[in-house]
């Protein structure tokens, strides 16, 4: 179905569970309001709490189910961080209907030679590892689900090496194996469907801050990407190992 005629259920994700990372700021923000929106709950899921807060009380301002904030830096992760963060979803929610890694960094745009290893190791903590781990602990959670969607976000310089971008590439390249990985494995095995997003050229501050001289208004808002990230939670969407382009 091309994603252009898909109009989703208003009632679409009524009691679904739903975990974002990066859901304060850009694509992850609007996301979550989205989900809300359609009726889920969603866990928000950041490194900076005010600005989770603010998206948290915009949710509740406009009436829908109300959303939990978890502080937590994909940089700096513990394995008991992990533990009760599991337990924790456990306890309030019992399962865990879809999870989608939205965070990441850009880090340093240079060669290869002249890369600082610390910031080559944090992009790929926060861009690849720490979703590797995360993901690694919560999927007991969306094996509950009935139909969960595990949804993974690229970038075109996943697919397609560009010159100096360094560890965000090398990242995205990581995490798109990860996802084709987990789909092949949980295909005949599991409920749960794993799919990679692109957004594509995108009016965020991360993209302010790679092209710097680049005119946002003649880019898409996040906005616009928002019938393809329900599309990729809709329980009955079956689509498994798939990449979808914003």
């Amino acid at each position: 179905m091309p994603i252009s005629s898909y109009k989703p259920n208003p009632c679409l994700l009524e009691k679904q569970i739903i975990l974002i990372t990066g859901a304060g700021d850009g694509i992850g923000r609007n996301v979550a309001k989205t989900y809300a929106s359609f009726g889920a709950t969603v866990l928000l899921m950041g490194r900076t709490v005010s600005k989770l807060e603010k998206v948290y009380d915009e949710i509740i301002s406009e009436n829908h189910p109300e959303p939990a904030i978890i502080p937590l830096d994909l940089g700096n992760l513990e394995m008991v961080t992990l533990t009760e963060l599991s337990d924790n979803i456990t306890a309030n929610y019992g399962r865990l209907d879809s999870l989608l890694h939205n965070a990441g960094v850009i880090g340093q745009k240079t060669p290869v030679e002249y890369s600082d290893t610390e910031e080559w190791e944090r992009v790929m903590q926060i861009n690849f590892s720490g979703a590797v781990l995360l993901t690694r602990s919560l999927l007991p959670l969306l094996q509950r689900s009935s139909s969960a969607s595990l949804v993974f976000t690229s970038s075109a310089v996943g697919r397609t090496p560009r010159a100096y971008w360094g560890a965000y590439c090398v990242s995205k390249y990581a995490i798109e194996g990860f996802a084709l990985l987990l789909a092949d494995e949980l295909e005949n095995t599991s409920t749960i469907r794993v799919n990679i997003v692109n957004p594509g050229a995108t009016r965020t501050k991360m993209r302010a801050t790679a092209y710097p001289n680049e005119d946002p208004l003649t880019l898409k808002t996040p906005e616009e990407l928002m019938n393809l990230y329900l599309y990729l939670v809709d329980p009955n969407n079956k689509e498994n190992g798939q990449t979808f382009n914003g």
